[in-house]
């Protein structure tokens, strides 16, 4: 079983992630790490922060001369901010008070994150909560893309829509062009809308596809509800930031057809099954059915706003405005990236469990 935890706080020190249960013999290329990590980076309508930081994975453990062990891997980015933070994030007692932050933001996890383990401080909530988090992940991902490479199965991404300028683009999509170093090219209509939306301080969300092609038959099962390869990937995609809808295939439109429209007919010539369709997404039973996979996701958009909504001071429980962390105006771009990352862990996850091995060539050979 592939593991991933992840560590650290938004202004602290940095983040990790430890990748247990990745087989041995793996070529793992720390520049494509790195590529990874600034695609997440880049996008129209990021804030100030990517200015700041400019990630880098450091290899800790479970990689020697480019190989991986089938040791964990420990990977580590440095918060750069964490020099303008240092008092207020130090891990020892401090002199003097540090302002709270008491006034509750909207559409983040605040409210729910004081009360449930017993802060006056949101800092204490907000910090981990940070969508900066999905840097350990965009990390793991990248190393769990290269072990899926050796098996052709490639994950892409795309931006269809940025509120609601897909109406308006050309074609109906917005381009996600990954690039050598992952950037994303959208269209005028979406761009104007984010400009909009900055200039009246409000935020964009949008909707994501990802494309997972290459994949054989037979990834997760039917056998229990929570090896589901469908259950899995919406899942983990339901944990990034900001999502709020994941959608295989047809996704809620099938809700609209006949089954006579809405499944994919099977077909077989030159010793091969195909279908001429793909509504249920390269998934069906829990099970991939060998066509490309397609998840959707929808992003709302980010809560922090430069024109705070009403909200109450969590210390004086009185009328208050949201308070105000710096923040994107749009990050379904960066967003995308992290989308991948997450399914490539699913993915590499699901591969090991139906092949198994403690090398790539003893998967191989299964394969």
């Amino acid at each position: 079983m592939l593991r991933l935890l992840t560590s650290g706080e938004s202004h602290g020190p940095g983040l990790t992630a430890v990748l247990d249960g990745f087989p041995a013999g793996v070529k793992i290329a720390k520049k494509f790490i790195d590529a990874e990590l600034a695609r997440r980076q880049q996008g129209y309508g990021r804030g100030g922060r990517q200015k700041i930081e400019k990630d880098e994975a450091w290899i800790l453990s479970g990689i020697r001369h480019g190989l991986s062990l089938g040791s964990p891997i420990t990977l580590f980015v440095e918060n750069k901010d964490f020099k303008n933070w240092a008092e207020k994030m130090a891990p020892e007692p401090v002199r003097g008070q540090m302002e709270p932050v008491t006034k509750l933001r909207p559409g983040h996890a605040d409210y729910a994150g004081v009360v449930k383990y017993g802060f006056t401080d949101l800092r204490n909530v907000l910090e981990r909560s940070s969508a900066r988090m999905t840097v350990a992940q965009v990390a793991a991902g990248a190393v769990c893309k290269q072990f899926l490479g050796n098996f052709k199965i490639n994950i892409a991404s795309k931006v269809l829509k940025i509120g609601s300028a897909a109406e308006r683009s050309r074609g109906g999509q917005i381009t996600w062009s990954p690039g050598a170093a992952g950037a994303a090219r959208l269209n005028a209509a979406a761009r104007a809308a984010i400009d909009a939306a900055r200039r009246d301080g409000d935020t964009l969300g949008g909707v994501v596809e990802l494309n997972i092609s290459g994949a054989p038959v037979g990834l997760g099962s039917y056998a229990q509800p929570d090896r589901k390869l469908d259950g899995r990937l919406a899942g983990a995609l339901m944990s990034l930031q900001a999502v709020k809808g994941v959608e295989i295939g047809l996704g809620f439109a099938a809700a609209d057809l006949p089954g006579s429209q809405a499944q994919d007919e099977i077909f077989y010539k030159n010793k091969k099954v195909f279908r001429k369709t793909n509504n249920a997404g390269g998934i069906e039973g829990g099970l991939s059915n060998g066509e490309d996979i397609i998840v959707r996701l929808a992003f709302k958009p980010i809560p922090t706003l430069m024109r705070p909504l009403n909200t109450i001071d969590w210390r004086t429980k009185k009328a208050a405005a949201a308070h105000v962390e710096r923040a994107d105006v749009c990050a379904v771009e960066a967003g995308a990236v992290v989308a991948e990352s997450i399914a490539a862990f699913v993915l590499a996850d699901a591969f090991l469990e139906k092949f198994g091995g403690d090398s790539l060539a003893e998967i191989k050979s299964r394969v």
